[in-house]
């Protein structure tokens, strides 16, 4: 009978201790903090999640950077909203994920003891320690030994574990080196979200817009001369380096006053069925980066000098190189300048960029033997290409707007005009 009253008796206290248990559970579970896949554009939905910066364990500031995700257009980093330990991954590297997908977990708190980062915080402390021991010399010469013995080398290192987490690094889906003498291995690599991106996006302005290009031939003598005149005034003056693609960038706008419809676009079902004309010139300059090309946009470039829009591509170009353009650089743009003579490039098809109507190749400069006033000389030549839609641009009006930007070229000063 005891023993049968004995049990009941100590039942209740068993369930009080799970109970709390639970409920201890589910307070540490409230604590955390969720971090979840961040707003990244109108367009974009979805992305893949490249590289976990921070590793479960870490201690994370407010604001610091914990994952990489990549989108068909830029690169989105993910920021821990909260300072704290990392507690969980809840999604895998390459995995798809969404806009306010959860996809880690962390434990507000600041850092814990012993840490690179809380010693950090603490090194003020520790300098003035010595000066407080410093009375005795025999003192001074006696303390050093304890000093080591009670702050341990490895946490003075905590660092150490830093370079495992760039080692996700090289799991970029860029082309691996060139092939290996004598080998016969074979390495397949998924595409990255951008290169499919700019395959779907080419294939579409091939299937999409009637495609012709036309050439012609720039004779760079004055341009040249202009450049080596005037080079190093404006540098100093402004810290920008005068270059070419702003002469062609203003060439083109000028070009467009006559010629407005290579500054038009297609639009509506069906393959469209109005015609958007705009008053206002947005440029898209082609920029070759590791993942693939790119197009950010120099906007109002018709308001521009060449100083203003030479700083604008020159800033582009480095915000693309750096991985750092944003959803709205490359938004819109109303015709397109692709460069491929800095890679050498002779002659070249470029690919419209759509809903766009043209876009115009310039290539490598080289010295080629040409009649000037029926003489035979050595000049610095360039071939230009113009890549147009038939469905909104003649012959005749393609052409003539490529020959004006050859005249503009072959004489700077008109461009003053």
């Amino acid at each position: 009978m005891i023993c049968a009253r004995s049990a009941p008796a100590h039942a209740p206290a068993a369930t009080k201790s799970a109970s709390f248990a639970s409920l201890m559970s589910q307070v540490r579970t409230y604590a955390q903090t969720i971090v979840k896949v961040p707003q990244m554009a109108e367009s974009i939905t979805e992305g893949t999640l490249k590289q976990w910066n921070k590793q479960v364990g870490d201690y994370v500031e407010l604001d610091e950077e914990i994952a990489t995700i990549e989108t068909d257009k830029i690169d989105v980093a993910v920021n821990a909203p909260e300072a704290g330990i990392l507690k969980e991954h809840l999604v895998n590297e390459e995995d798809t994920v969404t806009v306010d997908q959860e996809i880690a977990k962390i434990e507000p708190g600041a850092a814990p003891e012993g840490s690179e980062k809380s010693e950090s915080k603490d090194a003020p402390k520790k300098e003035d320690a010595p000066t407080e021991a410093k009375p005795a010399p025999a003192e001074q010469e006696n303390k050093p030994e304890p000093k080591q013995e009670s702050q341990p080398e490895p946490s003075t290192l905590a660092p150490a574990p830093s370079p495992p987490k760039k080692e996700p690094a090289p799991k970029q889906t860029s082309a691996p080196t060139g092939p290996i003498l004598g080998s016969r291995e074979e390495r397949r690599v998924k595409m990255n979200r951008m290169r499919l991106r700019i395959a779907e996006r080419l294939k579409q302005s091939q299937n999409t817009a009637a495609s012709l290009t036309t050439f012609n031939e720039v004779d760079m003598s004055a341009l040249i001369d202009f450049r080596k005149k005037y080079k190093d005034e404006v540098l100093q003056k402004t810290g920008v380096k005068l270059g070419y693609m702003s002469a062609f960038a203003r060439a083109a706008v000028l070009a467009m006053r006559d010629i407005p419809t290579v500054n038009a676009s297609i639009e509506g079902e069906n393959g469209g069925d109005t015609i958007v004309y705009r008053d206002y010139v947005d440029i898209s300059v082609a920029v070759a980066t590791e993942k693939g090309l790119v197009t950010p946009v120099v906007r109002n470039a018709e308001s521009m000098d060449l100083v203003s829009i030479e700083k604008a591509i020159a800033d582009m170009g480095k915000k693309a190189r750096d991985g750092k353009l944003t959803i709205e650089d490359m938004a819109g743009g109303s015709f397109t300048i692709s460069n491929g003579g800095v890679f050498g490039s002779l002659m070249g098809t470029p690919i419209i960029n759509l809903p766009q109507t043209a876009v115009l190749g310039i290539h490598a400069i080289k010295d080629r033997a040409v009649a000037v006033n029926g003489k035979v000389e050595v000049r610095p030549m360039m071939y230009l290409a113009l890549t147009y839609d038939h469905r909104l641009l003649d012959g005749r009006e393609s052409v003539q707007f490529l020959v004006k930007i050859k005249e503009y070229i072959e004489d700077p000063r008109k461009m003053l005009l």
